[in-house]
């Protein structure tokens, strides 16, 4: 994932040495949560299972095996590339020791910083409500949302 512009100072100068480092050195290319090779367009499926390109066999989303789809699940299939990403444990970008370094796929690096995700849009959400009551005025009552996010 790229570091966002404002966040860059917070990263150690060799970070893209190390970021490789934990990827492809000790990860050998694999999510180290659901063990999805790095670089490969793979099947899957919304709940997390994904179809292994080599072998062609299933597996769930923390990389055990699974029994393959039925034929009503495979018609929900998508093509993924998978790239992977170092990602902090305790969501410090300052603390990089190697025991708080993962490497993670995209879906898992967004799993583990779901809580954080969560508050953003919260933060975002409420951001907006300001700057329309500050700049709009009142809100149609179409416009309302609950704190979720959602109508």
């Amino acid at each position: 994932m790229p570091i966002r512009p404002e966040l860059k100072a917070l990263y150690p100068l060799n970070w893209p040495e190390l970021s490789r480092q934990v990827r492809f050195e000790r990860a050998r290319g694999l999510c180290q949560r659901c063990r999805r090779p790095h670089g490969q367009i793979l099947q899957v499926l919304p709940g997390g299972r994904w179809k292994h390109p080599e072998t062609g066999h299933w597996f769930n989303g923390r990389g055990r095996p699974v029994a393959p789809p039925d034929l009503i699940a495979l018609l929900q299939t998508r093509q993924t590339k998978v790239v992977l990403a170092a990602a902090h444990l305790n969501h410090d970008p300052t603390v990089n020791r190697l025991r708080n370094l993962r490497a993670l796929c995209q879906r898992c690096h967004l799993l583990h910083d779901r809580v954080y995700h969560l508050a953003q849009r919260r933060l975002t959400f409420r951001r907006r409500l300001a700057f329309g009551d500050f700049f709009e005025g009142p809100y149609p009552i179409g416009m309302i949302l609950d704190e979720t996010g959602m109508r």
